[in-house]
C-alpha cells in the first residue's frame, strides 16, 4: 500500500509539473493551425492561433493569419487590430502592409495608404509587384493630387 501511495504521488506530481510547464504542454499549434487555416476550417485555426499566441505572444504570423481568418469573418475591427499587433512585433511584414493599405483604401483613407505604400515600398521582397495596382487605385482615385503619383 505504501508502494501504491508513492508511486500515485510520483505520478500526480509529473502530471501536474508537464501539465503546467510549457515546455511539456506547447506543442506546435502554429503549424497544425496554418494546416486548418488551409484546409478552410477557420473555427478551428482561429482556436489554435490564439493558443499558440497564449504560448508565444510575440509570435507575428499567428497574429497574421488571425488577420486573415476576421478578413474572411468581414470582422475589420479585429483584422485592424492583429494586423496592427503584426507590424508592432515585425514590423516590415510586407502582407501585413499589403493588407492594411487594402482596409484604407476601401475606407478611404489616403493619408494612411500614402504613409503605409512608403513603407510598403521599402519593406517589400515578394509582394512588390502590388506597388503598381496600390498606385493605380490612387491614381484613379485622386487623379487632380499630383502628390500620389
Amino acid at each position: 500500500i505504501l508502494m501504491f501511495k508513492k508511486i500515485k504521488l510520483i505520478l500526480v506530481i509529473f502530471l501536474f509539473v508537464s501539465f503546467f510547464n510549457p515546455l511539456f504542454s506547447q506543442e506546435d499549434f502554429f503549424e497544425e493551425a496554418k494546416n486548418k487555416f488551409n484546409a478552410k476550417k477557420l473555427e478551428d485555426s482561429k482556436f489554435l492561433f490564439q493558443r499558440n499566441i497564449v504560448f508565444n505572444p510575440k509570435d507575428a504570423k499567428s497574429y497574421l493569419y488571425l488577420a486573415k481568418i476576421y478578413n474572411f469573418e468581414e470582422n475589420e475591427k479585429e483584422e485592424v487590430k492583429n494586423l496592427n499587433t503584426t507590424l508592432l512585433l515585425e514590423s516590415d511584414n510586407e502582407e501585413a502592409i499589403y493588407m492594411l493599405i487594402n482596409i484604407h483604401l476601401k475606407n478611404s483613407n489616403y493619408s494612411q495608404v500614402k504613409e503605409l505604400r512608403e513603407k510598403f515600398s521599402i519593406v517589400c521582397k515578394d509582394l512588390c509587384n502590388k506597388t503598381k495596382t496600390i498606385n493605380e487605385t490612387l491614381k484613379n482615385i485622386e487623379p487632380k493630387d499630383e502628390s500620389w503619383q
